[in-house]
């Protein structure tokens, strides 16, 4: 892994998963409670479509979590000081890290879950660092449609691990609760509820029109599912005033799209688009 230091001192570890002469560079944002290394499948899937992929591991998050806190992992999952907006700000930092490690190529932002949240933000203040943007298990951003409570309560029927949401293979849920480096700790108790508001939000008017934005949701996600993703879908056309806007809905797919039974199908979709919006390079 390497590292950079963020604007209070917080030393941010990142994966970088490279591929010779990429297509695109993939900057992958995670969740809440767990690391961008749950996604090195993921990472090598898109390394053999030929995209190179940078991955951090966010504030109070897996190995920046563990560093921060001096190896405390119930510390896991806390941001620290400068909260939500030094969290974004990091991220945008590694933007800037990848462009200038990679002048010239086409940077896609892949955002998951509170990963989209962030990604959201980034595209409401950066648009124009990015060539693409993919928000997975994503939600809009306002109350009554991003649910951030008791995540499992539809599912909690199915299995005794607290994160059956998860996906509708049961070794996703076991891996995670397993995983030393994740947490189920609820978003706003991690947070606080001062900093938890703080992802309320809408896109912003005026984003550049040609920015294509690919949204893939379950339609079993408590966090949003098919409403509050189709919410957001109309808001970035309507609102935005984007012209390449796609909505991917899974029958019966729950959060981690790209840990479900249908990955395959999820993966496939997913690059297909990419390769449709980013030449192959000569």
């Amino acid at each position: 892994m390497r590292t950079y230091t963020d604007d209070y001192g917080v030393s941010i570890s990142y994966h970088v998963w490279p591929v010779p002469r990429p297509r695109a560079v993939i900057q992958l944002l995670h969740g809440v409670g767990e690391h961008a290394g749950r996604y090195a499948v993921l990472a090598e899937d898109f390394n053999r479509a030929g995209y190179t992929v940078y991955a951090d591991d966010h504030r109070g998050h897996g190995q920046t979590g563990l560093t921060q806190y001096n190896g405390d992992l119930t510390q896991l999952g806390r941001l620290g000081p400068g909260g939500l907006r030094a969290t974004v700000a990091a991220v945008h930092q590694l933007t800037g890290i990848i462009r200038s490690e990679h002048p010239g190529v086409p940077l896609v932002l892949v955002g998951h879950s509170w990963g989209s949240f962030m990604a959201q933000m980034l595209v409401n203040q950066h648009a124009a660092d990015y060539a693409a943007v993919v928000l997975t298990g994503t939600a809009y951003r306002w109350p009554g449609y991003l649910d951030a409570g008791d995540l499992n309560r539809r599912h909690k029927q199915l299995g005794t691990t607290g994160v059956e949401w998860l996906s509708r293979d049961p070794a996703v849920a076991a891996a995670f609760v397993a995983d030393p480096l994740c947490t189920n700790t609820p978003l706003a108790k991690l947070f606080g509820m001062r900093e938890a508001a703080r992802l309320f939000g809408r896109p912003a008017r005026g984003l550049p029109a040609e920015l294509p934005v690919l949204i893939q949701v379950g339609s079993d996600d408590t966090v949003g599912g098919e409403r509050s993703a189709l919410m957001l879908a109309n808001a970035y056309i309507r609102r935005s005033r984007l012209r390449d806007i796609r909505l991917i809905v899974y029958p019966g797919a729950r959060h981690e799209v790209f840990n479900e039974t249908n990955r395959e199908e999820v993966v496939a979709d997913l690059v297909g688009w990419l390769d449709e919006h980013l030449p192959a390079r000569d």
